[in-house]
């Protein structure tokens, strides 16, 4: 399986997992000049922005560790992109799905949008 398969079934379990969890999925694969957004979902009150990882297994420090601080300002630009497109003032959060080999995993409110 190529990269980009492995990617786009990641992002669908996610996206699948999530809804079971009541969250609503808005968009995916938002692209601004400043980065991706892998899933945008609604949770009640709160949009969420969802960076999906995947990896063969958890060595090296598994999927959720390889969000480094890089991935998180650039996920944090597109964020504020796409609030200002869509005029949401409202609550947001930064969430990861980290898939390692089979498991997967929720990390809501991961980081915030400053750190």
């Amino acid at each position: 399986m190529s990269r980009a398969e492995t990617g786009r079934k990641a992002e669908e379990r996610a996206a699948s997992f999530l809804e079971a969890k009541g969250m609503t999925i808005v968009e995916r694969n938002f692209r601004a000049k400043t980065g991706e957004i892998d899933l945008v979902a609604r949770d009640g009150d709160e949009m969420v922005f969802v960076e999906v990882r995947s990896r063969a297994s958890r060595d090296f420090g598994g999927a959720a560790a390889s969000v480094d601080a890089g991935k998180r300002r650039r996920l944090v630009r597109a964020a504020r992109v796409w609030l200002a497109a869509r005029g949401w003032d409202g609550a947001c959060r930064f969430d990861v799905v980290a898939v390692d080999g089979g498991t997967l995993e929720h990390l809501p409110a991961a980081f915030e949008a400053d750190a």
